[in-house]
């Protein structure tokens, strides 16, 4: 007799449990061959608006839409059993009301599966925050540095680098612990706002550039693996050269194919011959 071994997928109450204990490990995917590496070794997977850029080639985040983002997700959840996983919600689909906000979010979570939604924004968003927990979605709230607010904040760079402009970025994060978020993304701040930010709320801070004073990290994958061309923050670790190695495997293919070095036994794909 067969024995099913049952892996049962992180639970948004379990992720919120974390705070202060042990460090929340988060990447981002958005096909099902890279999720399902991850899935052993992280607690949440983020299927971020960041697919516009590493997976369409966009320069920014902004021109993905709920239809694309949902599939990535399902594509994402099915890959995977073990890690929660989140869904942003794409710039313009929840900023107008809190209405048409719950309208996106229930088609991103009913579509992908997933566990719950991302929102960027500041205080003025708390109130969509709250009416989105109000009705069964699971929010993550991001503040800091936001891409979908690219244009407003003058590109990517850090913030809350003097007092009164920390001070707004923790009243942003009040606001949303408040309305109902359950995890709180802190992104491109330095150290001691995200170490006063991390100890004054009670749900787990996600770092993205904002030091390990937070309660966990969530970094693009493909800048974690070398896939992300020239283009790669400063504050990511690099663990693998992954371009360098899939030009030197299709190269490898690219001369074997040229050659004719295939071994017999993988013509035909394997298949018998049909007579």
């Amino acid at each position: 007799m067969s024995t099913q071994i049952i892996t049962k997928r992180v639970s948004v109450p379990e992720l919120r449990g974390r705070k202060s204990q042990e460090k929340i490990v988060g990447l981002t995917a958005h096909s099902c061959n890279i999720a399902r590496v991850i899935d052993d070794y992280v607690d949440f997977i983020l299927v971020g608006d960041s697919t516009a850029m590493v997976a369409y080639g966009h320069t920014n985040t902004l021109s993905i839409t709920v239809d694309q983002l949902a599939a990535h997700g399902a594509a994402v959840v099915n890959a995977t059993v073990r890690a929660c996983v989140v869904v942003d919600m794409p710039f313009g689909s929840y900023q107008e009301s809190p209405e048409l906000a719950f309208r996106n979010a229930a088609k991103i979570i009913s579509i992908s599966g997933a566990s719950a939604v991302k929102i960027e924004g500041g205080a003025v968003l708390a109130t969509t925050v709250k009416f989105l927990v109000d009705r069964g979605i699971p929010v993550v709230a991001h503040v800091g540095l936001m891409p979908q607010y690219l244009n407003t904040l003058g590109g990517f760079r850090a913030q809350g680098l003097d007092e009164a402009s920390a001070q707004r970025i923790i009243e942003d994060a009040l606001a949303h612990e408040a309305a109902g978020a359950f995890v709180l993304v802190l992104e491109g701040i330095g150290e001691p706002l995200a170490r006063r930010i991390t100890g004054m709320v009670s749900i787990p801070t996600i770092g993205i550039g904002a030091s390990p004073a937070c309660d966990g990290q969530i970094l693009v994958s493909e800048d974690v693996l070398g896939l992300s061309g020239s283009e790669v923050p400063r504050f990511v670790k690099q663990y693998l050269n992954g371009e360098a190695l899939v030009r030197a495997a299709v190269e490898q293919y690219s001369v074997d194919v040229k050659n004719g070095a295939f071994p017999e036994k993988h013509h035909c794909f394997g298949f018998k011959a049909v007579k």
